[in-house]
């Protein structure tokens, strides 16, 4: 199921979401302070090409340094990418059938956010190893 959901996911909205992580990662690598950032996009980006079967947990080691990085990520970049999320999360809900990628865009959101201090993982995995 995790397959399909996630092929239908990369036509209807993980391609184009991909890209503009893509396009924000190589913006914020311009620069060698942002390249933190541009680094935190791709991760994402490839996290939002191909979600199903994957999430998100915290890391415990990540302390305040993540935080304040995570405030100037917001303000160049979470913003405009969780815009697109809700645009294409709203877009998809719809339809019947695109109720389960609207959900998905919208868990999205957080991530996209606040992307720091996260790390992304095996859905089996999150619930086994403790972080």
């Amino acid at each position: 199921m995790k397959t399909i959901l996630n092929l239908i996911w990369l036509v209807f909205s993980g391609l184009w979401l991909f890209l503009g992580y893509l396009l924000a990662g190589v913006l914020l690598c311009i620069t060698i302070i942002g390249i933190p950032f541009g680094v935190a996009a791709f991760r994402i980006g490839v996290y939002a090409l191909w979600p199903f079967g994957y999430t998100t947990v915290e890391r415990r080691d990540a302390g305040a340094p993540s935080f304040l990085v995570n405030v100037l990520w917001l303000l160049l970049a979470g913003w405009w990418l969780a815009l697109g999320h809700i645009l294409t999360g709203i877009a998809l809900c719809v339809t019947i059938i695109g109720i389960p990628l609207g959900i998905a865009n919208f868990k999205l959101i957080p991530v996209s956010l606040f992307p720091l201090g996260r790390e992304i993982v095996r859905t089996d995995r999150a619930f086994t190893e403790r972080w």
